[in-house]
């Protein structure tokens, strides 16, 4: 049974940083391609990055690009998103997603299993 958990959200200012962690269990890394989504309140949840073993084909969304960078450690089975200079449109609740069946990496019908989520508050 795969199982993901998110963890290292929290309330942060503008302009700070923080790192969220997917941690997999019951499923193979290498597999398959990852991605983290995000969904703001009242708004379609959206995909922010995506990749794959060996990092060759990363994915940002535009309105991240050049601030956050998602990462996977096949050894220890986890992925990361480290995200700076955190901005208020960046509030929402973010999401580890695995097993990619789809076309689109910022398809969310395109993954299979998903988290539960961690929430990222951004106040300016």
């Amino acid at each position: 049974q795969v199982q993901l958990v998110e963890s290292g959200g929290g309330s942060v200012q503008a302009g700070w940083s923080l790192t969220l962690s997917c941690a997999a269990s019951g499923y193979t890394f290498s597999a398959y391609r990852m991605g983290w989504f995000r969904q703001a309140a009242g708004k379609e949840r959206e995909g922010v990055a995506s990749t794959r073993t060996g990092g060759a084909d990363t994915y940002y969304a535009e309105s991240v690009k050049g601030r956050f960078t998602i990462s996977l450690d096949n050894a220890k089975n986890m992925l990361y998103l480290q995200m700076n200079s955190l901005k208020p449109e960046d509030t929402a609740k973010y999401y580890c997603a695995a097993r990619f069946v789809g076309r689109n990496w910022y398809d969310k019908n395109a993954f299979r299993y998903w988290g539960q989520g961690t929430q990222v508050t951004v106040s300016s």
